[in-house]
């Protein structure tokens, strides 16, 4: 016979056995053994300052590939049309997420030269060696505009709890996301690991952003076209589809729906459209 106390003890390990065995525990150790791919997905999340873990992340992936699959399997009655689906539905995630680290990326470069600027007026009050007392003094400031602000209160709060520098930095630098901001990334590394002052370093780096002010701004427009080109096709498509639906509902329900070449059709528009999306992001970081 158990006693009352190795009851217990029995029946809380049999609880602790089946947590570590749910779903979320088995995505959490396959994504361990993982390191590049969780390292990857944690640093994007980090980047877009998202409570979303990496195990919630993938198992919403993998719910909407299912989905998708399922989805087109119905839709299109062929398995390419469930194995497309299925593909183009689990990166949805992925590529959203990447579309609003893009998005906040071109916010944060409109404000990153005012934003360096304001840092390195703090930095040369603070006597030239405390990186950290001089984000600090950014930070309760209050006076970084635009998304500029929240990026450098997380950098200041990774800095001060997080104990890697190192990681800190690479989550400041895809939170910025171009050319300039790796350049203030490596000042800020000098500075962190070898404690030398780096006052020329960022007057340099205020410099040389205000002569190319002009060729950023050129950079702005062209990737707002890649921007608006990417929707261009979905608009295209509609509008076709919407005439053909307009003046004749029943022939164009009976191919697009009802006939094997018509839902060909329609798979493969969906795929070239999802395809130069993710062609316009390539492109977007390029540009960055």
């Amino acid at each position: 016979m158990l006693r009352h106390g190795e009851r217990a003890y029995y029946s809380a390990a049999r609880l602790h056995y089946r947590r570590d065995r749910s779903v979320k525990a088995r995505l959490a150790s396959l994504l361990a053994r993982q390191e590049r791919m969780y390292g990857h997905i944690s640093l994007l999340l980090e980047s877009v300052q998202s409570k979303i873990k990496p195990e919630g992340f993938l198992l919403l992936s993998f719910f909407l590939l299912a989905a998708g699959s399922a989805g087109g399997g119905l839709l299109f009655l062929s398995f390419k049309g469930s194995l497309l689906s299925g593909a183009m539905g689990g990166l949805i995630p992925y590529v959203f997420l990447r579309s609003l680290l893009l998005h906040r990326q071109m916010q944060a470069r409109m404000d990153f030269l005012p934003a360096v600027e304001l840092f390195y007026q703090c930095y040369m009050i603070t006597g030239e060696r405390q990186i950290r007392r001089a984000l600090q003094r950014v930070v309760e400031e209050q006076r970084l505009l635009g998304p500029m602000q929240p990026v450098f209160e997380q950098l200041y709060r990774n800095l001060s709890v997080r104990g890697d520098d190192e990681a800190s930095l690479r989550v400041f630098a895809s939170s910025l996301g171009h050319m300039w901001g790796d350049y203030l990334v490596e000042i800020l590394r000098i500075a962190l690991v070898e404690g030398n002052p780096v006052s020329e370093n960022l007057r340099e780096l205020v410099g040389d952003m205000r002569k190319s002010r002009r060729i950023a701004e050129q950079e702005r427009h062209k990737l707002l076209e890649i921007r608006i080109a990417n929707f261009t096709p979905i608009l295209f498509l509609a509008v076709f589809m919407g005439i053909n639906i307009r003046y004749n509902a029943d022939n164009s329900y009976r191919y697009y729906l009802q006939d094997a070449a018509g839902r060909d059709m329609l798979l493969n528009a969906l795929l070239l459209i999802f395809m130069s999306f993710l062609m316009g992001l390539w492109l977007s970081r390029k540009k960055m």
